[in-house]
């Protein structure tokens, strides 16, 4: 029997937009990717990922992506800035290859800025993510929800199975270092799964068919992308991006809410025009 695998990646609030985009836009044209065996979701695609496995239609999540700001309560607004880009562009290079070291010295900086009192509490981030998922139980399907241990640099790779309320793994998984504040968990603190990948795809690497939706049209470093751990596995696969007119709808801020419904149309527009080289893939 072939199995199949999303691959959901990170992308900020427009990253969500653009997936339910692109995710409805293949529904559309007849190729539902939310059947797929395994769903595994980093950051904003933890979210779409929560969403698509607790049985809410691509039709009714994309309504949400078009309909005006404030419709479905409090959307804040945040970006991701200068020194905040830099820090991470630093902790790669003084971390080279070590996924690990990256983890921790990004996770540190995540607890520092915590504990500045300049970003929003855990309590109100927590309460931001809540109002994104359709459900608060883990589905029944096979969900992954990526994290990063803040102090040890670990990976973590969370399941129905692990016990752990889905809301705090999803806002775990976009847990943004510098941006958002760590998320408590069992007594460890985690940052967002998209420090050790974008994307994450690896963890789909045994399945037969895997579909990756990455936002992020480019990862730093590059090995860390989509793209690069899907390589050589021996199943079929195709790793999507964002083409010119979703990048334009993005813009430079990927956590604006202003422009998510331009993001989610582009995203539709763009899944029209690939549906039958997706759906070569997924048969």
């Amino acid at each position: 029997m072939t199995s199949r695998a999303l691959v959901l990646g990170g992308g900020g609030i427009t990253g969500i937009a653009w997936e339910i985009g692109m995710l409805h836009g293949l529904a559309e044209a007849g190729l539902d990717l939310t059947s797929a065996d395994l769903v595994v979701g980093t950051s904003a695609g933890s979210v779409v990922g929560a969403q698509v496995t607790n049985g809410a239609t691509t039709e009714a999540l994309y309504a949400r992506q078009l309909a005006p700001l404030g419709t479905h309560g409090p959307e804040p607004m945040s970006a991701i800035g200068r020194a905040v880009t830099a820090q991470w562009v630093w902790s790669a290079l003084r971390a080279g290859r070590d996924l690990e070291e990256l983890g921790r010295r990004l996770g540190a900086y995540a607890v520092r800025a915590a504990e500045s009192g300049r970003l929003p509490s855990e309590d109100e981030r927590i309460a931001v993510i809540r109002d994104r998922l359709v459900s608060q139980d883990w589905p029944t399907r096979e969900l992954r929800v990526t994290a990063v241990d803040a102090a040890s640099g670990q990976f973590r790779v969370f399941s129905a199975a692990d016990g752990v309320p889905l809301v705090r793994a999803v806002a775990a998984s976009c847990a943004v270092p510098g941006v958002y504040p760590p998320v408590s968990i069992e007594g460890r603190r985690y940052i967002d799964g998209g420090t050790r990948s974008s994307a994450n795809a690896d963890l789909a690497a045994s399945y037969d068919r895997v579909v990756a939706l990455t936002p992020l049209a480019s990862s730093f470093p590059a090995s860390r992308g989509a793209a690069a751990q899907l390589r050589k596995v021996s199943g079929r696969t195709t790793v999507v991006a964002p083409r010119a007119e979703a990048r334009r709808a993005i813009g430079k801020n990927v956590l604006d809410p202003a422009a998510r419904a331009a993001t989610a149309r582009a995203g539709f527009v763009q899944a029209t025009g690939i549906a039958a080289q997706v759906a070569e893939v997924w048969g």
